[in-house]
């Protein structure tokens, strides 16, 4: 398992995550399964990078929203923006997500 599937997360969001992180492990490898050395280095790192990016949006903004929640900070104006970035970063992740996966059905059902 990943670290981001490893960290536990229960909710929507966090299963989302795994699922686009396992599809990204999926289009990483070839296709024979296995994943070379120039994907894993490559392009699967820069999705997981983007993983990591969007997952770490979202726990700011529930770190933010908490903090407000419990009266320890009164920025509700910054902790709602931190929330909206978080959402807007996941729908981005998941259209790429969605072009990424089309592009290679597509390529799958080439035929040479």
């Amino acid at each position: 398992m990943s670290a981001l599937s490893a960290a536990g997360g229960t909710g929507p969001v966090q299963a989302e995550l795994a699922r686009i992180e396992l599809d990204a492990m999926r289009l990483a490898s070839g296709p024979t399964g296995e994943a070379g050395e120039a994907a894993g280095q490559g392009f699967g790192h820069s999705l997981n990078q983007a993983l990591r990016g969007v997952d770490g949006k979202e726990q700011q903004a529930i770190d933010r929203m908490g903090a407000v929640e419990r009266g320890d900070s009164d920025d509700l104006v910054g902790a709602m923006l931190a929330s909206q970035d978080a959402s807007l970063s996941f729908s981005m992740l998941m259209q790429v997500r969605n072009k990424l996966v089309g592009a290679m059905d597509e390529l799958i059902k080439l035929q040479l």
